[in-house]
């Protein structure tokens, strides 16, 4: 999430200020342009890696700083969330042992962090989404106590409506409206960077964009969110709303937000992506500046653009400019930042081998690329790889129309064999890595397919919970094992044991609820309780908070009064619904949930996050979730953060 030693600020002037610092360094930047004082004459490679922290039952696991100050190792740092890491590969030359070097440098990186983990009683996974993700964790209570986040939440509130609106709609529909910044920190990515000069950054970042959906679409690893089966890579489209600070106006004359594919191809320098960042997008993050970067560059010493830098980072390209410098050496880097976490670190070296073989293999067709493919149809097959994965059908160049698939397997794979082979990669690395992802594509076996699949054989009358945590547990094991996802056997049948065992209320509720509005008739209430054998309806506004309870007993004394009169007028649920209930939230231990329900005498208990129902939790609930417990001797129990 970029620098930490940043500030957030309302002061018109301190914004002012910093607006013009940012400015000179786009001058600077400018005139090292023109004097040629970048790195030229080398190509290097690079990674970054994030990764989920999970309990033993699979749930996120909030320890990352204890994690941190276990492994005391510069190549680890926090991210927004507490129950996630990332890990920051050494740059090599792209060439020879290279890929094999960044498989190895992974594996090195995944292993000592979950040894580290597992001193806390956690686990290392790599996955796009962690499956077991809950609203509960997605609040601010999780966020990561380092003032750059929390500043950065601020800003981006300050700047929209203090709301982020999030639709998605896929297998199943997802909308909500978080009031922070924390639903971005369900993403977990695999990011790679490559070196390139001044004079062949339009054309390489061209070629990145071209790419991009082909590459999505044979590693999308990301189905899941909050019990959901949306887009094969849900990132894609979680990223970009869980930080879209635009106001409603904007939205509607279709100013493109922080998170986006782009506008346009880049047509002659890397100036046009810093450029358009700062005209763009307000100032969200300030910090002191750097002295006089035009007088720098004027003496020949490269400025580190402090300015620049820290607003670039809060605009989030899905292939980002970056700049850099290095033993004195100013330089420019593509950043790809599409790729999910995981299955596999063998997985995730197949995808860079992609990745790099194409930006080396198709460096021919770079220069005509903005010529032969309109922009909007490379934004649209982003889209589409992100939605469906390998079953997406792009518009490619020259105007033909092709699948992913196909296009994969007759034409980029031998490409990128190419392109590897002209830098020099070692042959057996090459069929190692291009292997895999030719075996993984033929057999359509990406590991959101596995995921869709193994979430559908599993019991439907099972919950969420449980699902889920049955993924997330078989994925840690399917992992450590090392084989690439295509390999990987189905997931058949539940585990009963540990998987079920409840800990929270959030884990016994149910979801799929059936409410009534205040000006609904009572007769609506009465039918739902008829029809599903309820004994409580809640009862919601319209914009989904909880203001009303409806009882059997309530209606009983309607009746009651009522005493089989006819042709009464109707009579509104907020007439007799009890007003505000009491509620709890799905984190809240099974202990004190079953205290709060024997206090309120009501029989049920309603489940909020963020003053939204998303539950409702019974006598029976509890009943099931005792003899569950006395059955396996467990207690109930969950990690909370500091």
């Amino acid at each position: 999430m970029g620098q930490h030693e940043v500030r957030s600020s309302n002061d018109e002037g301190e914004i002012r200020a910093f607006t013009r610092a940012m400015l000179a360094d786009l001058r600077a930047l400018e005139m090292m342009l023109e004097r040629e004082m970048f790195e030229t004459g080398i190509q290097r490679i690079g990674a970054e890696q994030e990764m989920a922290l999970v309990d033993e039952h699979g749930n996120p696991a909030p320890v990352a700083m204890d994690v941190l100050d276990t492994l005391a190792d510069k190549r680890f740092t926090t991210e927004l969330a507490q129950f996630n890491l990332e890990a920051n590969l050494p740059p090599q030359i792209f060439g020879g042992g290279c890929l094999r070097k960044l498989e190895e440098d992974l594996q090195n990186a995944v292993q000592t962090a979950d040894a580290a983990a597992c001193e806390e009683g956690a686990r290392i996974l790599l996955t796009g989404i962690l499956p077991t993700l809950s609203h509960e964790y997605l609040s601010l209570r999780f966020m990561t106590p380092n003032p750059r986040y929390r500043q950065l939440n601020d800003g981006l509130r300050a700047l929209g409506e203090g709301e982020f609106p999030i639709y998605i709609r896929g297998i199943d529909e997802l909308e909500t409206r978080p009031d922070s910044v924390m639903f971005e920190a369900a993403n977990t990515s695999f990011q790679l960077h490559l070196q390139v000069t001044p004079q062949d950054f339009a054309r390489k970042y061209n070629l990145a964009q071209l790419i991009t959906a082909p590459l999505l679409a044979a590693s999308v690893n990301s189905p899941l969110f909050l019990g959901k089966r949306l887009w094969h890579e849900t990132r894609m489209a979680l990223f970009e709303r869980s930080v879209d600070a635009r106001s409603e106006a904007a939205r509607a004359r279709g100013r493109i937000p922080r998170v986006s594919f782009g506008s346009d191809w880049v047509r002659e320098s890397v100036l046009e992506l810093f450029r358009d960042a700062a005209a763009r997008f307000p100032v969200v993050l300030t910090r002191e500046p750097e002295t006089s970067p035009e007088e720098m560059v004027e003496r020949g010493a490269p400025p580190k653009l402090l300015a620049l830098m820290l607003h670039n980072g809060t605009v989030w390209r899905w292939n980002r400019a970056c700049y850099g410098v290095a033993d004195g050496v100013a330089h420019l880097r593509i950043e790809n930042r599409v790729l999910p976490a995981g299955p596999t670190v063998l997985d995730e070296v197949a995808n860079a081998a992609l990745f790099y073989g194409l930006m080396a293999g198709l460096d021919e067709v770079s220069s005509t690329v903005a010529d032969r493919l309109p922009f909007d149809d490379a934004r649209g097959n982003f889209v589409n790889a992100a939605r469906q994965g390998l079953g997406a059908r792009f518009h490619w160049l020259d105007r033909r129309r092709i699948d992913a698939q196909q296009l994969l397997l007759e034409e980029l794979l031998p490409i990128a064999r190419q392109g590897l082979e002209s830098v020099q990669v070692d042959s057996a690395d090459i069929d190692r890595y291009l292997g895999t992802i030719e075996e993984r594509i033929r057999q359509r076996r990406t590991g959101a397919r596995w995921m869709l699949d193994g979430f559908s054989r599993v019991d439907p009358k099972t919950s969420i919970e449980a699902r889920t945590q049955q993924l997330t547990r078989r994925m840690i094991d399917l992992q450590a094992s090392g084989d690439p996802v295509h390999r990987w056997p189905r997931l058949e049948g539940l585990e009963h044991q540990a998987l079920q065992i409840p800990h929270t209320v959030g884990d016994i509720m149910s979801t799929d609820l059936f409410t009534v509005l205040p000006h609904d008739v009572v007769d609506l209430a009465t039918s739902l309780m008829n029809w599903k054998h309820f004994r409580h309806v809640p009862v919601e506004s319209a914009d989904g908070r909880v203001v009303g309870l409806i009882s059997h007993r309530a209606l009983l004394r309607l009746e009651q009064h009522r005493n089989g009169s006819e042709g009464q007028e109707p009579v509104a649920v907020e007439a007799i619904m009890e007003r505000d209930p009491e509620c709890i939230g799905p984190e809240t231990s099974l202990r004190k949930g079953l205290a709060a329900l024997l206090a309120s005498r009501r029989g049920c208990l309603l489940v909020t996050s963020d003053d939204r129902l998303v539950g409702i939790a019974t006598e029976r609930d509890f009943l099931q979730a005792t003899a569950t417990l006395i059955e396996n001797g467990e207690q109930p129990r969950k990690p909370t953060p500091d």
